[in-house]
């Protein structure tokens, strides 16, 4: 790499706070301030590392290709039915970003709302959108790329119009139409006092009802702490309401941790609440009943006319789906539709008298269907050895709609009917040609003896001679799980010989309740010691060695990442974070941050700080120590990983460098945690990534 500039050395002014009897040391705790000077500190890094990379031999040859790849394929994606119509979020090759589509009855398609007819300086994306029951209007949630505060737009589907703004709400909005298809309820954040510190921006939050045509200021909070006296919440909850498209019940549902359900497959610890939905006339007095709390283990739910179907991992590590009467909702009598397995029961949906279940086997996902009235379900054959991304029930209809995708193999979109999969038609075959490059999964002894899958994915001749460049991730947080994602631009990776190898780490959700605990708080070093038994087998089975190998680590991916590079340097010629969560002691002092104690623990408790002081990669950095070549990267907007986590150990590890090899903090100007990204920003960034590591390997030779 190039000698063109140095980075801004950053000033060095020690904060020393003891815990439990434990000094901890920390000599950047002024970024945390988001003032004047780490600003300049900040532009001087991004400047820095723009014109090291700019300079690398193949970056301009790698975009070029990216851009070729990635720009051939349309991304359509968020099927949803609706009426006689089919809703979806698309973005044609040549766009910048996705747009919202209609699909009417005859066939014809057209663009409902394209974000970027949004005014304002940064690029716009859509957050969510949400059709009512008869597909006549829709809420779509629309955000500044990078912020993730929504803005909600409320459209007439038939003419286009929006007919009303609805302003900053929150990504986790949960949004239900009403039946009438004339007034929704939604979450939100409300505005903090003035002057209220980082932590405490994102407390209280709310559920509202709102009727079209009237003033959002107006609307009724409908769910809130201390409005009613059935429902528990405390500062930090967030009270979600969902209205489902049939029958005379509604649900609340309390998330007191990180993970806000994004649909009713992805609950977190979580409480439930049932109650008629004529009582919505008087929140305050709603007769709401507790059917699960966080013990209760409760991950996903569906609904029938008068029937709740839950997921829950209690006294069942990898789940089961249990059914109980709206009208009597005792879960300790709750009967067992679907027994706990080998495989983890991830998802149910009811779709006319049968119920589709989807399974996380290891690494790829499995479907199996049921009648509503009982019998041991069946596998559902799949076209896809991959993942199930979407499933959708339409609310009027007996059918559904599953999005499925491999390593491999692009999305196709399909419809179940109660018996079979038939492919729609609707999401276009890719032109990029994988029928060389193959993906598997491995099974490899952790030091402890579990067995971890490791998925590996390259081109079918490679020859496992210890010299292919590989590039090894792995998220390991929150119980979530690496799916099979199809992703044209990685041809320009394994074109060049590149390996991709995806470690389903504990703490994440390979194997259910139990892998996530695993690696979960004080069992954190789990996580970082499978990244790195992952990375030692790859070696041993001759895909790489030291100096072709590199880790990789996104957003809390940047714990096993980030206790990889300080715990064992020696064995990565260089290490890719982005957005990044690395010094794990300070998250809960961040706007994000007190959601994530549940997950990482809290230094206000001596078990906490030490599964925290585990997770933190940038109070483990040594000075004198030859860390390999380091990319870090931050969104300027980013409210989840704020940029002062990445740009910490930026400083840390420029000023402890000993290997002379790169430390470099790339900064997204109009970005933030990833979402709302442009295509080309995420061109950029993959073409940046790999160039930055084949140079890290060339260095190594």
């Amino acid at each position: 790499m190039s000698d063109i500039s140095s980075p801004p050395i950053a000033r060095v002014d020690v904060v020393r706070d003891v815990h439990h009897g434990i000094t901890l040391e920390d000599a950047y705790r002024w970024m945390e301030a988001d003032g004047e000077e780490f600003h300049r500190w900040l532009d001087g890094q991004a400047g820095h590392a723009r014109e090291q990379l700019d300079a690398l031999p193949r970056r301009e040859e790698l975009l070029t290709r990216i851009r070729e790849l990635g720009g051939t394929l349309p991304q359509y994606s968020d099927f949803t039915p609706a009426g006689d119509r089919i809703f979806y979020l698309a973005r044609e090759p040549g766009a910048g970003v996705l747009v919202l589509m209609v699909r009417e009855p005859d066939g014809a398609s057209r663009v409902l709302f394209d974000p970027d007819t949004v005014p304002g300086e940064a690029p716009h994306a859509i957050a969510w959108y949400v059709p009512s029951p008869d597909g006549r209007h829709i809420a779509c949630a629309v955000f500044p790329s990078g912020s993730e505060e929504s803005t909600i737009q409320v459209i007439d589907v038939g003419s286009g119009a929006i007919l009303e703004t609805i302003p900053p709400t929150t990504r986790f909005a949960f949004l239900s139409w009403l039946e009438d298809g004339r007034s929704f309820v939604f979450h939100r954040f409300v505005a903090p006092p003035a002057g209220a510190p980082p932590e405490q921006r994102r407390l209280d939050s709310r559920s509202f009802l709102h009727r079209l045509g009237t003033d959002p200021a107006r609307d009724e909070v409908v769910l809130a702490r201390g409005l009613n006296p059935h429902v528990e919440l405390t500062p930090q909850d967030r009270p979600f309401l969902v209205v489902p498209p049939r029958g005379e019940w509604m649900l609340a549902i309390v998330s007191h941790g990180a993970l806000g359900p994004w649909t009713s497959e992805q609950l977190s610890d979580c409480s439930l609440y049932v109650a008629p939905r004529a009582a919505l006339a008087d929140p305050a007095t709603c007769p709401w009943r507790k059917v699960a709390g966080v013990a209760d283990g409760v991950t996903a739910f569906a609904t029938s006319h008068d029937t709740l179907y839950l997921v829950s991992h209690r006294d069942a590590p990898r789940s089961r789906v249990l059914a109980v009467p709206f009208a009597v909702p005792d879960l300790s009598r709750a009967r067992v539709v679907v027994p706990a397995g080998e495989r983890v029961v991830e998802a149910v949906r009811v779709v006319g008298d049968r119920l589709l279940v989807r399974d996380l086997d290891g690494g790829v996902h499995r479907v199996r269907h049921a009648p509503l009235s009982g019998g041991e379900p069946a596998d559902l054959p799949l076209p896809v050895e991959g993942a199930i991304w979407e499933v959708t029930t339409h609310p009027e209809r007996p059918e559904a709609l599953l999005l499925a995708a491999g390593w491999t193999d692009a999305p196709r979109l399909y419809r179940y009917d109660g018996e079979t999969l038939e492919d729609t038609g609707l999401a276009p075959r890719s032109p990029v040609d994988f029928g060389d490059v193959h993906a598997r999964i491995l099974h490899v002894p952790a030091r402890d003896g579990t067995r971890i899958p490791l998925t590996v994915i390259h081109h079918k001749g490679l020859v496992l001679d210890g010299d292919n460049p590989v590039l090894l991730t792995g998220y390991g947080s929150h119980g979530m799980s690496e799916l099979p994602e199809f992703r044209p631009e990685m041809l320009a990776w394994y074109e060049r010989g590149g390996v991709y190898a995806v470690a389903h780490l504990r703490g994440g959700g390979a194997y259910g309740r139990e892998w996530h605990e695993a690696g979960r708080g004080l069992r954190k070093e789990t996580t970082i010691t499978d990244f790195i038994d992952c990375a030692e087998h790859l070696i041993a089975l001759g895909y790489t060695r030291p100096g072709r190998l590199a880790g990789e680590g996104v957003s809390a991916g940047g714990i096993p990442a980030g206790g990889a590079l300080v715990r064992r340097p020696e064995l990565w010629a260089a290490m890719a974070m982005q957005v990044p969560t690395v010094n794990a002691t300070r998250i809960e002092f961040s706007e994000n941050g007190p959601i994530n104690v549940p997950e990482f623990g809290s230094v206000t408790t001596e078990d906490g700080l030490r599964g925290l002081l585990i997770a933190d990669a940038y109070l483990r950095v040594e000075d004198s120590v030859p860390y390999p070549a380091v990319l870090l990267t931050t969104g300027r907007r980013d409210a989840r990983v704020p940029p002062w986590q990445p740009a910490k150990l930026a400083a840390r590890l420029q000023a402890a460098g000993a290997s002379g090899r790169p430390v470099l903090l790339r900064v997204e100007e109009h970005g933030g945690h990833g979402a709302g990204s442009t295509r080309e920003q995420e061109h950029a960034l993959l073409a940046d990534v790999l160039a930055f590591l084949l140079h890290a390997f060339e260095a190594s030779r």
